[in-house]
């Protein structure tokens, strides 16, 4: 039998309670997790600094917050494939692939905007 549904300030209480549990499971098992986090904290006050506008300096946090949701995606399609069964095929090779390139990709934006930012500000 399922679980009943929940609605209004239970719900979001509970979905609250579930982000963080796999934050934290998140945090725990995923060294490149950790790594992003501690990057983030240097650099999103950096922001602040770098940015000359408001608007820059969401700009530049932004893609902060876009690689922590897909390095959090990234494992939750390790986990599943895992969970599936560590034997070799093609299809988990594929889905953990397209994970990992889609946490390449979105550190290659950070480093884009930060880039580009640093030279409006410093070059141009």
């Amino acid at each position: 039998m399922s679980a009943q549904p929940t609605f209004g300030l239970k719900r979001i209480f509970n979905a609250v309670i579930f982000s963080w549990l796999g934050i934290k499971a998140t945090w725990r098992t995923e060294a490149a997790f950790r790594e992003e986090i501690i990057l983030g904290l240097i650099l999103f006050p950096a922001a602040f600094w770098l940015g000359e506008t408001l608007t820059q300096t969401a700009i530049l946090i932004i893609p902060l917050f876009i690689v922590l949701i897909v390095e959090l995606l990234n494992t939750g399609i390790e986990h599943v494939v895992d969970r599936v069964g560590f034997e070799r095929h093609e299809l988990s090779g594929l889905a953990k692939d397209a994970g990992s390139a889609a946490v390449f990709l979105s550190n290659m934006l950070t480093l884009s905007v930060w880039t580009l930012v640093a030279l409006d500000r410093f070059v141009f």
